[in-house]
């Protein structure tokens, strides 16, 4: 997903901090189902769902991880593309592991997971195979997404090493990139200092709302969502601010990428905050295939290109609204973009198939929203 490679390399002034290793923290592992495993029984796409399965273990996954995408392509410092690799999508894959009771297989990727991508108090957003070279700076969306999938997998099994595991993941993140209500966009090992803009997208409030649960906890669990909720653009186009700055105290006035606006919505979905008027408005984009790429916080479009991602983002969301006839109607407009030509490298992908190019946040976002 390209905002986590905007953010990470964004100029931004920074906030000091001093690292943590695993044993100045003491971690305590929540009681209680986390809920992160609840779906609908919406997603009946078994032919989408099979070659699109297909081509992401046959044309993305790696021993490794996955492929950012699947057509090579040559190595640029400020964006991952090609045949490196993200510890978002190895987050993707790993939710989807565990929805579908992969136990064997979740446990050999997540092995590889931390080979690839651990910092230790981290993973590390990005590594490139032809270099060999792991970039010190993590996207905290992308680590709470596989401490998601650890928790999800820990609660499916009964395993309690994996819950302590996503448990002391959480705290070691929390002490780099959360305080008062502040969550870093990224944390760099290296300079030991933290962003200070967090994106509104990166706030889980599911995720954020189970491993707070303590006093202290609770209350920067509030600060938390006073961040997100205080960024809302207003009625007339009801989004929010891409980020906030720590230092400015100001959101960002930036267009948004559809995709993070999207996350943005979801998370808030999750823990019933969704405004009624950010609902009304995604209704109506996807009734009428008007869910651009990107926008002004005004809400002028600035990109009238569309992307499967956002939409099957926009499914997940309906999913969570419990509003099945609508997230049918969204992941309809993802399957168009399904590649069925035979002869195709692609065939199965969520791609461009004239360019041969498939992106694997598309392709793993639609594999879990099929799933929602």
């Amino acid at each position: 997903m390209q905002r986590s490679i905007k953010l990470i390399f964004m100029v931004l002034f920074s906030v000091l901090l001093t690292g943590c290793s695993r044993e100045e923290i003491h971690v305590t592992t929540p009681n209680g189902e986390s809920g992160f495993s609840q779906t609908t029984d919406y997603g009946q796409y078994p032919n989408q769902e099979k070659k699109l399965k297909s081509f992401i273990e046959n044309g993305l996954l790696t021993k490794s991880g996955i492929y950012t995408n699947f057509k090579k392509q040559s190595f640029k410092e400020n964006a991952a593309r090609g045949h490196e690799l993200l510890s978002e999508s190895s987050g993707m894959w790993l939710e989807y592991l565990a929805y579908n009771h992969k136990y064997r297989e979740f446990r050999e990727f997540y092995k590889e997971t931390k080979k690839t991508f651990d910092l230790k108090t981290q993973f590390s957003y990005r590594y490139t195979p032809s270099k060999n070279k792991k970039f010190s700076v993590n996207a905290t969306l992308d680590d709470l997404r596989i401490i998601k999938a650890l928790q999800m997998y820990g609660e499916a099994t009964g395993n309690k090493k994996y819950k302590k595991e996503a448990a002391t993941r959480f705290a070691m993140l929390q002490r780099n990139t959360m305080s008062k209500g502040k969550i870093a966009s990224f944390y760099d090992t290296d300079s030991k200092k933290q962003s200070a803009e967090g994106s509104l997208a990166y706030y889980d409030f599911q995720i954020l709302k189970y491993f707070e649960d303590t006093k202290s906890g609770r209350k920067m669990y509030q600060q938390q969502l006073s961040v997100v909720q205080n960024g809302y653009l207003g009625d007339a186009f009801p989004l929010y601010a891409s980020s906030y700055n720590w230092q400015s105290k100001s959101y960002s006035n930036n267009d948004l990428n559809t995709s993070e606006a999207m996350e943005t919505l979801l998370h808030l979905a999750k823990i019933n905050k969704l405004q009624k008027a950010s609902l009304n408005w995604l209704t109506r984009q996807v009734k009428n295939n008007t869910l651009y790429n990107t926008y002004s916080v005004n809400g002028n479009i600035v990109n009238r290109s569309h992307s499967a991602g956002s939409y099957a983002i926009a499914a997940m969301i309906f999913a969570t609204e419990h509003d099945k006839k609508m997230y049918q109607k969204a992941m309809k407009l993802v399957w168009k973009y399904q590649v069925l030509d035979k002869n195709s490298d692609i065939y199965g992908a969520i791609g461009i198939e004239h360019q041969n190019e498939a992106y694997s946040f598309n392709n793993l976002t639609t594999l879990l929203a099929a799933n929602y």
